[in-house]
């Protein structure tokens, strides 16, 4: 776990876009069996979180015309239950941080995992985001 003045500014690097903060396996168990479309970012202090996934999914988000229903975030080693249920709603991909999944009424579908991220253009995160939405939301 890191020193929580450490990721503070990271959490609110998403919290200020509008992302809730999910600090139990019980908030997550909730948000995500829940009506509508729901945004998940498995947030982390690596470079390509920083780099890519943030700005990607603020983007897409305000960029876009139709939008998930609820848009929240977990963070990868820190609220290790919340991340761990998070991670079995998202079977069977691989847990990975950072990762990016659209549920739609409890249901997963759509993934953005590490190796989308890290390897990418950040627009090509967003048009994949958008495409996402467009297609889901």
């Amino acid at each position: 776990m890191y020193p929580e003045y450490m990721v503070a500014p990271i959490r609110e690097d998403l919290t200020s876009a509008g992302f809730e903060q999910l600090m139990s396996a019980e908030e997550v168990d909730q948000a995500l069996k829940s009506e509508g479309t729901v945004l998940v970012a498995i947030n982390s202090v690596c470079g390509c979180a920083a780099s890519k996934a943030r700005p990607a999914l603020k983007m897409a988000v305000s960029a876009s015309d139709k939008k998930p229903s609820k848009l929240v975030t977990v963070f990868a080693g820190m609220e290790q239950d919340a991340v761990a249920k998070a991670r079995e709603f998202m079977l069977p991909y691989p847990p990975s941080s950072p990762s990016i999944a659209l549920f739609k009424n409890g249901e997963l579908v759509h993934m953005i995992e590490r190796y989308h991220i890290e390897g990418n253009e950040l627009h090509r995160i967003v048009d994949n985001l958008q495409g996402a939405f467009d297609a889901h939301c």
